[in-house]
């Protein structure tokens, strides 16, 4: 019982900071909001007793978050900052909102077709062991994570450097 009430407050938690995350207009207040969000996964790594998960969900995003915030601090004009930004446009929020009803749908049928929910629902007893979940972290085999992990690092690289040419082009004007 206790378990299930550490879960739906963890889960509030959650899911108000996303969804706070989203709707905020200010860069430090959403990166606030995130990092709750991923305060609350760690949590439920830790109920669900995955401590290095947990752990590392802590470490490794904190610190993200603090990285991100020197980069707002950094890399976002003084008026971003002070919340000094133009409104959103209706048609842009209309936009937004076809897009993701469109995402929603395209991910529901995905599930729907390779029948995702019935197989989860038979593999719900089965335990996994942690050694075959490090292994296919770090594996280079057909189910491996290591290429999509290096290509995300590419990528996050890339934004990295996008940003700073940006932030530099501004100074100069």
């Amino acid at each position: 019982m206790a378990n299930l009430v550490m879960f739906i407050i963890l889960a509030v938690v959650i899911l108000g900071s996303a969804v706070m995350c989203v709707m905020t207009k200010s860069i430090m207040r959403a990166a606030t909001f995130l990092l709750f969000v991923l305060f609350g996964v760690a949590g439920i790594y830790f109920l669900l007793d995955y401590t290095f998960l947990g752990a590392a969900q802590i470490s490794v995003y904190a610190g993200g978050i603090t990285v991100m915030y020197m980069f707002a601090i950094q890399l976002v004009n003084k008026h971003a900052l002070q919340n000094l930004v133009e409104r959103f446009k209706g048609s842009r929020v209309c936009q937004g909102v076809i897009v993701s009803v469109l995402g929603l749908v395209v991910v529901g049928a995905v599930l729907i077709k390779n029948s995702f929910i019935n197989n989860a629902a038979q593999l719900a007893d089965v335990e996994v062991p942690m050694q075959q979940i490090g292994e296919a972290l770090v594996g280079s085999e057909k189910y491996g994570y290591v290429l999509p992990f290096e290509f995300i690092s590419l990528f996050l690289l890339a934004c990295i450097v996008g940003g700073i040419m940006i932030a530099r082009k501004e100074d100069n004007k």
